[in-house]
């Protein structure tokens, strides 16, 4: 689905445990919105003063939904000044230039049973994939993990939907047999099982880490960073931008993107972590040194890509087509 810019205000601030803002948006005229598929996100514009930032937030709401579209932005206390902006930007009526819906993350809606992980933040499109499920009439179950009960946010919202009985919530301040076991929550691996990971990226990690080593193929592993810790540092290199006929030099702590827009080559950057995809640029020789978390490990293998936010080279020159 190709995404589109919009100019949504927003219509209503919940204030969720945990340091969590659910904003919902609308069209200024009241107009409806395109629905989206399950996974989807949005991009949302920040600025102000000095900030001029874009910023990715999974949908939440209804992918049926037309009236708005619902995001929960969680103040990071690592924040680089995004989630800060929100919390501090989004009142009623104020507008935000957005662009979207887009997917990295869509859900495989044929399979014959799906499992959800969603962790903190991590379970905002879990939300909506509940809710596509649940219409479908499909076999799933969510699993909802959080520091403790008190921190846990959209739990009002699941317990009025109809299908609160697909959710098991898991607190790690509660005993044991309380909290995620993956030995026992993990479903046995099956052609037609679907698994899908969401939340901080060490959360990530062992889940995804725990479900390939259970035999779980890859293919049925989903998962969609929301940060990553990234490190773009490393020895320096040259790229030669082909289509504009410029070659730069990257710095030990420089990156593709910003030694390209010093030469005047724009790549569009959002995330600067390498999460969101925006920065995918076609590789025509060289061998990239991945340090994203977007592209797939079949992608990484063909090395015909690189996020040029934070990945790096193998070699001494990688030749791009921009």
């Amino acid at each position: 689905m190709t995404s589109e810019r919009l100019t949504l205000k927003i219509a209503d601030r919940f204030e969720e445990p945990g340091n969590i803002l659910r904003l919902r948006l609308t069209r200024a005229d009241g107009a409806p919105l395109r629905p989206f598929d399950a996974g989807a996100h949005l991009d949302l514009r920040l600025k102000d003063g000095a900030i001029d930032l874009w910023r990715q937030y999974s949908l939440c709401s209804d992918p049926a939904e037309t009236g708005f579209y619902e995001i929960g932005v969680l103040l990071d206390p690592k924040t680089r000044g995004g989630s800060a902006a929100v919390h501090r930007l989004a009142r009623p009526d104020v507008a935000f230039e957005v662009e979207g819906p887009r997917n990295h993350f869509p859900l495989a809606e044929e399979a014959d049973r799906t499992v959800l992980f969603g962790g903190g933040i991590g379970i905002t499109p879990m939300l909506a994939m509940a809710r596509r499920l649940h219409a479908l009439g499909r076999d799933f179950v969510l699993h909802y993990c959080t520091r403790s009960e008190g921190v846990t946010a959209f739990r009002d919202m699941i317990a009025a939907a109809p299908w609160a009985d697909r959710v098991v919530f898991h607190f790690d301040d509660q005993p044991a047999a309380q909290r995620l076991d993956l030995a026992r929550d993990l479903p046995k691996p099956a052609a037609g099982t679907h698994l899908y990971v969401c939340g901080p990226q060490g959360f990530m990690d062992w889940v995804i880490s725990a479900a390939e080593a259970a035999g779980h193929a890859p293919a049925n592993v989903h998962r969609e960073y929301f940060s990553a810790d990234v490190d773009t540092s490393g020895a320096g290199f040259e790229v030669e931008a082909r289509r504009s006929g410029i070659t730069v030099t990257v710095g030990p702590e420089d990156t593709i993107a910003k030694a390209l827009a010093r030469a005047g080559v724009k790549v569009e950057v959002k995330c600067e972590e390498g999460v969101c995809g925006t920065c995918v640029t076609d590789v025509l020789e060289g061998k990239p040194d991945h340090r994203d978390k977007f592209l797939t490990d079949d992608e990484r293998e063909e090395g015909t890509m690189i996020c040029a936010c934070c990945s790096r080279s193998c070699g001494a020159k990688l030749v791009l087509d921009v």
